[in-house]
């Protein structure tokens, strides 16, 4: 096996479990539920192949705890309705390869649900989303929602659970500065983070179960005026030490990991996921991660993102040779220098979630390398199916039909 990246393949203990290796799939929204939030065949066919790909990690997308308020018209949710479903879906994705350890992105859309076909609410209105404004019993609520979730994530057979706080969902809406309301959830930092803290708390209570893993996805820095990682509730200026801090907090109250991101997809999408034309913010990634890693304990694993846009060297990255600008050379060098302990690839599964096998299979040259064209972005946007739109003929005729039709449209309207 190749040096340059053969420590992507040594075992890592979360928690008290271990992944084989140091691939992670990352939460990636796909929109192919039913109409109450159920695992379809189709999701069911994304997983297992993921799941024969090999990775030491597999986080199952946002997954909503609320089906009243959720951003996907066919989102998958994790409600005591779900329960049956989703046994099944887990029993049948650790059928194919009982070795990934599964995880489920808990989450609730906030200010991002779609008023459409959902109820928007929101910490405090920001320009451009609003939404009714939540009070300390919604809160409440919302806290319930969370732990019976990580109860039936626990009881369908999942080995832990990322409660997400990052890209502008619920949990990063009641931790940034904007939230300067004063209630008991906003104001001071200790008031912001009361949510997530208290959630984990009685995530823990609730399982007590040593061999189920929590821990969450967060967006260090979120790129705009009072979001996560901002100097303050109107400021532009980048300060993260909060966002270290609230790390930090997670790790005293029981994560045994930390999924490092950053920006708000629906505000600032290039920052959360680099682009092809300006891939440069994956070296802020890489900066977010080192911080993250040198704020935890050893033993608490750091997960790093960004690296998609690196593919096989075929980016826009200057002042590098190309063979020293790759996802996997810059995965494992990471890994080597302690940046982060394990990478996580999201459009690259889409594009290809088999590359651990295929490395190990000495198959290198058969990769589908993702091209940052972020077609599959559109489709969650326009509320599709979701997936490549590049290699996979299923969603490249998709895409091509709906842009065809609102063609059409266009040219009666002229």
């Amino acid at each position: 096996m190749n040096e340059v990246y053969a420590n992507l393949f040594e075992p890592i203990k979360i928690g008290n479990l271990t992944a084989r290796n140091r691939f992670v799939i990352n939460a990636m929204e796909c929109c192919d539920s039913d109409k109450e939030g159920n695992p379809t065949e189709k999701t069911l066919r994304r997983y297992k192949r993921l799941a024969e790909g090999g990775a030491g990690v597999i986080d199952l997308e946002a997954i909503t705890v609320t089906y009243e308020s959720r951003g996907r018209l066919y989102q998958l949710s994790v409600e005591p309705r779900n329960r049956k479903a989703l046994e099944k879906f887990v029993s049948e994705v650790k059928a194919v390869n009982h070795e990934p350890l599964l995880i489920l992105q808990l989450t609730h859309s906030g200010e991002l649900s779609h008023p459409d076909f959902s109820r928007r609410v929101c910490v405090k209105p920001l320009a451009g989303f609003g939404g009714d404004v939540i009070d300390e019993a919604y809160i409440e609520k919302t806290m319930d929602q969370f732990v019976t979730a990580a109860r039936i994530a626990h009881d369908a057979g999942a080995d832990g659970i990322d409660f997400k706080n990052c890209h502008g969902y619920l949990g990063s809406q009641l931790v940034r500065p904007y939230n300067d309301r004063k209630w008991k959830y906003g104001g001071s930092f200790e008031n912001r983070t009361r949510f997530t803290f208290e959630v984990y708390e009685r995530i823990h209570k609730e399982i007590n179960n040593p061999n189920f893993i929590v821990g969450s996805k967060v967006s260090v820095w979120e790129g705009f005026p009072g979001g996560q990682g901002s100097a303050g509730p109107d400021s532009p200026v980048m300060d993260i030490s909060e966002s270290l801090k609230l790390v930090k907090g997670m790790e005293e109250r029981g994560a045994s990991f930390i999924i490092v991101s950053a920006g708000s997809p629906s505000i600032t999408l290039a920052l959360s996921q680099p682009d092809r034309k300006v891939p440069d913010d994956c070296y802020l990634h890489f900066t977010f991660q080192k911080a993250v890693r040198d704020t935890l304990k050893p033993e608490t694993v750091v997960i790093g993102s960004a690296y998609s846009v690196l593919n096989n060297g075929n980016n826009q990255l200057q002042a590098r040779k190309k063979e020293e600008n790759t996802l996997l050379y810059w995965a494992g060098r990471n890994i080597r220098d302690r940046v982060t302990d394990m990478i996580a690839l999201g459009r690259q599964s889409l594009a290809d979630g088999q590359i651990p096998l295929k490395l190990m299979e000495n198959r290198e040259k058969n990769i589908k390398w993702c091209t940052a064209c972020d077609n599959c972005i559109e489709l969650l946007i326009r509320q599709l199916n979701v997936g490549c739109a590049t290699f996979d003929r299923e969603y490249v005729e998709a895409l091509k039909q709906i842009r065809e039709e609102e063609g059409h449209l266009k040219a009666k309207r002229t």
